[in-house]
């Protein structure tokens, strides 16, 4: 078999072994109820909720991936607000009670950060979390890129741990952050040829962190309607074609896309609400020009998802994607040589321990039209708490109160259909 035709079996094989198990949840469930425990001892954190955002609610996370967490203060049914000193206060007070405390380690308040961060991680299986302050705009854009994967499963792939094993998914070190790379993976889907994803602007007209205001049910509540009925439409459009393209043949052409962005980046953002690439002169929102690349946030416009990526370090980006792109085309590869190209070293190990798959990768979200998750420990949470299901009509939403906690908290997550 060529390198070519092992590559398909091997991003499955990939995806088989990355993929969250039952075990991978219900540590980050414990964190998660453990963090509301900490913040509810802290006097000025009194009435705060503790809701995570990021992959592990988008559903893309890996088996290793990280926990982002939003405290949302108190204030009636009101969408919170808190000025950046007041918001480094809170994490201060935070930081305290969690050493006082004890049960996490590498404990680092970044301050001075665009979003005041603090970041450790947990004695629990070593996940690292970043906690903020108020960041319902990162929750309700996790919930877009979760719904975004319900229009075609082959949103999900293994792109991350590939750009991880190259180094350039490390936004401290002026390479792509997480969000970046899922802004141009939805790019390459809304540009392939057929198309796989609409323009941002037809799942969602207007800004959508602008709308975050006043009662937040009514404004979460508009924004997932407004999303729900246009992916309905998306969907159901029957004189739509439909891109057959397997994994392989997309990520090779995703490569291949972005091969020459150091190069087009100096005249060209990328514009995830038109789809399209666009002309930085023209645009005056992105003016002046005082980034190497720009990849417009769709739901925050203007906002750059790429504005930690360096001048240096996209000239590393673009070479990885054109140096992966040779040897993935090239005839000379084996399947241990592919792996060791896809992912890191860590992954490469659990090859040999991963478990005989006779019938091939049979997973819900790979290369369906409407795909699902099947966590064991979903399942098993929502068991165990009280389940409130919620709008949009067509998309899954589910809101979880953890019957353990009086307060009648309430964190979101995708469904399990177990």
């Amino acid at each position: 078999m060529s390198s070519y035709g092992m590559l398909e079996p091997t991003i499955r094989d990939i995806l088989r072994v990355i993929s969250p198990l039952g075990e991978d949840w219900s540590p980050r469930f414990q964190i998660i109820d453990e963090l509301r425990a900490v913040v509810q001892s802290v006097e000025s954190l009194r009435g705060a909720t503790v809701e995570p955002y990021g992959s592990f609610v988008s559903n893309l996370f890996t088996r290793w991936g990280d926990l982002d967490i939003s405290i949302e203060l108190a204030n009636g049914s009101y969408i919170p607000s808190a000025g950046k000193k007041h918001k480094q206060t809170l994490l201060k007070d935070l930081l305290k009670a969690l050493r006082k405390r004890g049960g996490w380690h590498n404990l680092q308040f970044v301050a001075n950060a665009r979003v005041p961060i603090l970041k450790f991680q947990s004695n629990y299986l070593n996940i690292s979390c970043d906690l903020s302050i108020n960041n319902l705009s990162g929750q309700m854009k996790s919930k877009l890129l979760f719904w975004i994967n319900e229009i075609d499963g082959r949103f999900r792939n293994m792109v991350k741990e590939w750009a991880k094993a190259h180094g350039i998914n490390d936004s401290k070190s002026g390479t792509l952050n997480s969000y970046c790379l899922s802004s141009l993976i939805i790019f390459h889907f809304q540009t392939c040829v057929p198309a796989l994803l609409p323009p941002m602007k037809e799942i969602y007209p207007g800004n959508m962190v602008d709308d975050l205001t006043g009662v937040r049910a009514v404004a979460e509540r508009h924004v997932e309607e407004v999303c729900a009925e246009n992916i309905t439409k998306f969907i159901s459009d029957k004189s739509r074609q439909r891109n057959q393209s397997s994994l392989s043949e997309l990520f090779i052409s995703f490569l291949a896309k972005f091969s020459d962005i150091s190069l087009r980046a100096l005249e060209q953002g990328i514009c995830l609400y038109t789809g399209q690439w666009e002309p930085i002169d023209s645009n005056m929102r992105w003016l002046p020009k005082t980034y190497a690349l720009f990849v417009e946030d769709p739901f925050e416009q203007p906002a750059n998802s790429a504005r930690t990526v360096s001048s240096r370090q996209l000239g590393r980006i673009s070479e990885v994607f054109q140096t992966t792109h040779h040897v993935l085309i090239s005839g000379n590869q084996n399947q241990h040589s592919l792996i060791a190209t896809l992912v890191t070293p860590q992954v490469s190990q659990l090859f040999a321990r991963m478990p005989a798959n006779p019938s091939g990768y049979n997973s819900g979200y790979i290369a369906t039209p409407r795909p699902q998750m099947h966590s064991p420990m979903q399942a098993q949470y929502q068991n165990q708490h009280r389940r409130v299901n919620r709008r949009p009509n067509d998309i899954p939403v589910n809101r979880s109160v953890n019957s353990s906690q009086g307060r009648g908290q309430q964190f979101w997550r995708p469904r399990s259909d177990k």
